[in-house]
């Protein structure tokens, strides 16, 4: 955790924000924070949203590829079964017949049914290339074949790094404007896997995490705080530097993610200082602002009054 602030440095301003009139925002910030600035305060926004596939709950023609539950079997190591990880906690993995811990199965390993027949399935989906971009959000929407909705959100993880394949594709000269060349946008990507399918899904196996999810009821995604995470008002940041629920001030090169945010999310591909994830909701417009948002600026957190001055004299 950051270590910015402690529990009981927010209970001022809680307090009075359940009595503070309605429209008087400006004055309530005012009054009960204060800006920090992390480090040099540059600032890099990238944008994530809620989207919307194809699914069904059992398995029909054309519904071919499993969402699954979080397995019992990923587990964290013993104390000397592995080493520890560098932020010192045990890594996660399986342990086999012989009670040997293994790295869990990654991407590929899942892709060709490692899972399967284990009562893992959720629900099955159309399309691998929209699931994929699904797990990169971590959160998402089945429309089923009736129509209905299906919520699924973030349930763990298979315990290897997340791998940016927009950067692997950066790096072999496959991002750019010249001949051969796809946008850097996630829109991009798709079309890169679009057209070359065999290459295309190499490349999303070398992504080796996996996303395990669960079925969810309410009226929104949920963040790492436990509470739905709304459109152009959350914000996924690093809490090794932010403080989750902490009100971030945004003022970037991309106008439409200028201002304030609340600090409410994680992501897997979202670490280091200053680096933060924009939630833009669901829906088509969504999904093209959170696909090409990539925006650069300064950021501040703001923290309850006295916290700069109680840091300073420690």
């Amino acid at each position: 955790m950051s270590g910015l602030t402690r529990p009981e440095d927010w209970s001022e301003a809680c307090a009075a924000f359940a009595q503070w009139p309605y429209g008087r925002a400006e004055r309530f910030f005012e009054r009960h924070f204060e800006a920090l600035q992390i480090g040099d305060g540059r600032a890099f926004a990238t944008g994530y949203f809620e989207p919307e596939i194809a699914g069904s709950r059992t398995r029909l023609p054309g519904y071919d590829f499993p969402v699954y539950a979080l397995p019992s079997d990923l587990v964290r190591a013993q104390a000397g079964d592995a080493p520890p990880l560098r932020d010192g906690r045990m890594p996660l993995g399986r342990y086999d017949a012989a009670g040997r811990f293994l790295p869990y199965y990654d991407r590929t390993e899942i892709d060709n049914g490692a899972l399967a027949n284990r009562g893992l399935e959720l629900a099955w989906v159309r399309d691998p290339v929209e699931f994929f971009f699904l797990q990169v959000q971590g959160s998402g929407r089945i429309r089923l074949p009736d129509g209905a909705v299906m919520r699924i959100g973030y349930a763990g993880q298979n315990g290897h790094a997340y791998t940016g394949i927009g950067a692997l594709m950066r790096e072999r000269g496959l991002i750019g404007e010249g001949a051969g060349q796809y946008p850097g946008s996630m829109q991009g990507i798709i079309q890169y896997i679009r057209e070359n399918p065999e290459d295309g899904r190499a490349l999303m196996r070398e992504n080796r995490s996996w996303v395990f999810f669960r079925e969810l009821t309410g009226d929104g995604p949920i963040g790492a705080l436990g509470v739905p995470v709304r459109a152009e008002s959350s914000v996924a940041a690093d809490p090794k530097f932010v403080p989750l629920g902490a009100p971030v001030w945004l003022s970037l090169d991309r106008p439409e993610a200028n201002g304030l945010w609340i600090a409410q999310d994680t992501g897997g591909a979202i670490k280091g200082v200053n680096r933060f994830d924009t939630f833009w909701g669901a829906g088509e417009d969504a999904r093209r602002l959170a696909g090409t948002m990539s925006g650069r600026g300064r950021a501040y957190v703001l923290v309850p009054k006295g916290t700069l001055n109680r840091l300073r004299s420690q």
